[in-house]
């Protein structure tokens, strides 16, 4: 039985429609997705990655300290203070190195105490730098290290930290 030609005009109609349309999205998406590209690059900084020792990504090793209460907490209060002086001391000259980019207590009384995030490939290089700090011979604090792939931009935080910082701990 032969469909009607009324039937077969409306299928061509419908048909016709539905590929314009298909093809026009296709289109869209295709601009859509090469101007977010070009939008990309424009903002990407060749210099700035390099400098940074960024990946393709953006991103950049480095070795996670979590710094937790160690075995040693009897200290009187003056070797306490001595001891916490020679800790942020460690701290500053770390950062100033640039061994150490990110550093910083958690503000609750928890076993855990606080991060570092070293700029090292190795969990041995950032255990080396971990003995320099007085805290861990002393046993009042000890270090769970752990590679770690964030984000390179962490490199400017100790740049931008000087410039927002009017006191020094």
């Amino acid at each position: 039985m032969k469909a009607p030609q009324s039937t077969l005009y409306l299928f061509s109609i419908v048909f016709t429609f539905s590929f314009v349309s298909l093809f026009f999205c296709s289109c869209t998406q295709e601009v859509s997705e090469s101007t977010q590209s070009d939008q990309k690059e424009e903002k990407y900084d060749s210099l700035m990655a390099k400098s940074l020792s960024a990946d393709m990504y953006g991103m950049h090793q480095y070795v996670m300290a979590f710094l937790k209460r160690g075995p040693n907490r009897t200290l009187d209060s003056i070797k306490s203070m001595e001891l916490q002086r020679a800790h942020l001391d460690n701290i500053h000259r770390l950062s100033e190195e640039g061994k150490l980019v990110l550093a910083g207590p958690f503000l609750d009384t928890g076993d855990l105490r606080g991060i570092y995030i070293f700029d090292v490939k190795t969990v041995e290089e950032a255990e080396n730098l971990t003995h320099t700090d007085p805290a861990i011979p002393a046993g009042s604090l000890i270090m769970e290290l752990k590679p770690w792939y964030g984000s390179a931009a962490l490199m400017k935080v100790g740049e931008i930290h000087d410039k927002i910082s009017k006191v020094n701990p």
